[in-house]
């Protein structure tokens, strides 16, 4: 009789075939048909499947993934199951060409129709009566009057007449032109503003920074956001460099040059200027472009080392207080702010604190001053991306409060070289810059009876328990949202969600954007488990792990993690699974690849980083993830392994994540949401390599290439076509690495490699699957 664990080797060999597989299928069943929304509780095809969606009463999955379809009616039987309930919502998320945008509905003066009670917005879910007099909340029940220029006749089927022709009574998501009483202090808002701060400190002029930001933003400012493509943007500008002292820019179309102004005294910020700081593009566009060509030359032998940065988002959210307008505030910033001013930080990295108890302190923000700021960037609609460029540790996890408290984005780019590292740095600003995005924002979840928001995660602020408030929104941010049990549900109604987010659009229009969610109820377990979905309940534990260490032990958030996954696949096959012998490991069809996807997050930077991994690196990857979608959680954790040594045309089917899949023969591209990388087998055929590389030999392949050559052969179009396509389904721009076999570079590949045991001590999945089963027989003997 062979042992346990071989039995259990055998058994997660055929299991590890499973993930690009299980993919596979998903893509030959579900890409054909379009996937419509009008069936409840339907789960949708796979983030890895290209798919096409139409609208028929429930939000896009491109807005809305939820962990579960099919809920459990009572708190006790969620509480068996341990599958979390939640969604992860990305409220403004762009659609393919091929689908419609939400419908824009203008009810003019009076505005959008509500519930009296719970004040959830006009949708499929209401059901009109006394002959479409009145309407029935599918929230709360309440029955409210339907306005008279509202009122509609109802067919025989107890459906208003033009219920298909309105877009709040038929689809799952549309929008809602504001009125004036959804505005700040009940007055209509005025157009965004955006204003750039430039570090002009000895490292960020050497570094090439200083210059390309400044060349840059001369064409950048063309492609300002605007509704209308045809216009020109509304949105206004201004301009500031600082080291420790802040520089303020006059650029008034009335003058010949810009003006500067100094700000020395950075403990009291004020701004010096009102009139031709915010300016408009075209107006001021000889002003702009004569600063922008100055601002290298003036601080080109700076010996100043010192920077601060309170002080430059203070400047900012006054410079929008004084405009009355809400706004972006982009910063470009290369060292920690250690010069004398509020906010000044202290080197406080300590390699010493990683893996003992006191490690949580490293990812809390060194004061409460940067939370103190946030609040009142937010009561001003002020949101900040952060463009970090560090030769050194710069905290994180303190410079990230504002950008994460306010909605925007953390950007950064380690050991920044001009050469190396500029394409990557400009893709991400132009999309930054360019991305439809709403201002000002404030989003609410409201559900049916019977379960309530409980808790919230991603790049937000709130003040109470149920406003979402969003300084900005843009098109890449979701919020994830967890739900319990207040009450029983019935199997009957199943359960409602309605997602409202209002905003100020980048033309100064004041809009909500709605989205609703139905789902099935169930009163038996394997209803749950056969509804559930894999990518998103992993997106919501990775979310929910990486908030936990900023109060927890990181092998605390490990255990706890192995424990709910365990409890989960234990209630399935204690209560759903037919009778099979213990040795066994029996795993749901929809969560066939749970094991396989948490041991990646077990194994991730965050919870478990290598000796090379920083403080600031792990600070930064656990705020990027805070509010990552499915699709780019997915790759991050599980990266893409493609094999391209066969030279079809069509995409080359995924190979397993593994080091014994790499041929010495092959060339194969690895894609990880970040990055992307190229890896060359030592024996890969010379004409590959001249396709390719333009080379036939291994040894001349130049390593410190960070993009191919433009040749004119098919493989080589296609390649780079495939590499173009990678890129433009990603919300920040993957530099590509070339790594040659047995290079020192491979070490870095190698760590993405994620089905093999990792330099940090993290399991191989086929220990972890064993692992795993061993937990399942504990929680069920």
């Amino acid at each position: 009789k062979p042992p346990r664990l071989f039995l259990c080797v055998c058994k997660t060999a055929v299991l590890s075939v499973l993930q690009i597989q299980v993919i596979e299928d998903d893509r030959a069943n579900k890409s054909s048909e379009p996937f419509t929304t009008g069936v409840k509780g339907q789960t949708p095809p796979l983030v890895t499947t290209n798919f096409q969606v139409k609208d028929q009463g429930n939000a896009s999955p491109r807005f809305v993934r939820c962990t579960a379809y099919n809920i459990p009616c009572t708190a006790d039987m969620a509480k068996q199951s341990q599958v979390p309930l939640a969604a992860v919502i990305k409220p403004l998320a762009m659609l393919p060409p091929d689908e419609t945008r939400p419908y824009m509905v203008d009810h003019g003066e009076a505005g959008p129709i509500r519930c009296n009670r719970c004040k959830a917005y006009m949708c499929p879910y209401m059901q009109f009566i006394e002959g479409g007099r009145r309407f029935q909340c599918g929230f709360c029940s309440c029955v409210t009057d339907v306005p008279p220029h509202y009122f509609q006749h109802l067919d025989h089927t107890g459906k208003r007449v033009d219920c298909c022709d309105r877009p709040e009574l038929s689809l799952g998501s549309y929008e809602f032109v504001a009125t004036v009483d959804y505005c700040k202090n009940n007055k209509l808002p005025q157009p965004p503003s955006f204003i750039f701060f430039i570090d002009v400190s000895y490292n960020a002029v050497k570094s090439g920074m200083v210059n390309i930001v400044c060349q840059e933003l001369k064409t950048l400012l063309d492609y300002l956001p605007r509704e209308n493509p045809e216009a020109d943007s509304v949105v206004r500008v201004g301009f500031v460099t600082y080291n420790k002292v802040l520089h303020f820019y006059n650029v008034k179309s009335s003058l010949a040059q810009p003006q500067m102004m100094v700000v020395s005294d950075v403990s009291d910020m004020f701004l010096p200027l009102l009139d031709g700081f915010l300016v408009n593009v075209n107006d001021s566009r000889m002003v702009i472009e004569s600063l922008l060509d100055q601002i290298p030359e003036m601080f080109a032998d700076t010996r100043e080392t010192e920077t601060v940065f309170g002080p430059v988002i203070q400047a900012g959210l006054e410079a929008l207080k004084a405009a009355d307008c809400a706004g972006k505030l982009f910063l470009f910033h290369s060292s920690l702010p250690i010069a004398e001013a509020p906010g000044k930080l202290k080197n406080r990295e300590d390699k010493k604190l990683v893996g003992t108890d006191k490690e949580k302190s490293l990812f809390q923000p060194q004061s409460g001053f940067y939370s103190n700021l946030s609040k009142e960037c937010v009561a001003q609609g002020c949101c900040v991306d952060l463009f970090l460029f560090p030769n050194q540790y710069v905290d994180v996890a303190t410079l990230g409060v504002v950008p994460v408290s306010t909605g925007g984005s953390v950007y950064k780019y380690t050991y920044f070289q001009a050469e190396m590292d500029r394409e990557r740095f400009l893709n991400d600003l132009r999309r930054d810059v360019q991305k439809p995005m709403g201002f000002d924002a404030v989003m609410r979840v409201r559900t049916s009876t019977g379960i309530r928001a409980t808790d919230f995660f991603g790049s937000f602020f709130m003040s109470n328990t149920t406003d979402v408030e969003l300084a900005g929104l843009d098109c890449d941010k979701t919020v994830t949202v967890e739900f319990r049990h207040d009450d029983k549900l019935s199997e009957d109604t199943g359960a409602l969600m309605q997602c409202a987010v209002l905003y100020t659009s980048c033309s100064g229009q004041r809009r909500l954007r709605v989205h609703n969610m139905a789902v099935n109820c169930c009163s038996q377990l394997a209803d749950l488990y056969r509804n559930c979905e894999t990518d998103t309940i992993i997106n919501f534990f990775s979310k929910y792990a990486y908030r936990s260490l900023l109060n927890t032990p990181t092998k605390t958030v490990r255990d706890t993690l192995v424990n709910q996954c365990a409890q989960i696949l234990a209630c399935y096959r204690k209560n759903c699974a037919s009778p099979s012998s213990a040795g066994q490991l029996i795993l749901p069809e929809c969560m066939k690849l749970l094991p396989v996807y948490l041991n990646c997050v077990l194994k991730s930077d965050v919870l478990q980083p290598g000796a090379d991994v920083s403080v600031d690196d792990r600070a930064y990857l656990r705020q990027l993830l805070s509010c990552m979608d499915v699709s780019e959680s997915h790759v991050f954790f599980y990266p893409r392994l493609l094999p391209l040594h066969e030279q079809t045309w069509s995409l080359p089917m995924a190979v397993r994540n593994s080091e014994e899949r790499l041929s010495k023969g092959g060339v194969y591209l690895l894609e990880t949401g970040l990055y992307l990388f190229l890896w060359v087998g030592a024996n890969a055929q010379q004409e590959l390599l001249s396709n390719i590389f333009g080379t036939p030999t291994f040894s001349q392949i130049d390593p410190n290439m960070t993009s191919l050559p433009e040749l004119d052969n098919p493989f080589s179009q296609r390649l780079r076509e495939i590499i173009d396509s990678f890129r433009s389904q990603r919300s920040r721009y993957m530099k590509l690495m070339v790594v040659k076999q047995e290079d020192k570079a491979e070490l870095i590949f190698k760590h993405f490699l994620c089905e093999d045991k990792s330099a940090s001590g993290g399991a191989s999945y086929v220990d972890f699957l064993c692992h795993m089963h061993k937990e399942i027989r504990q929680l069920l003997s």
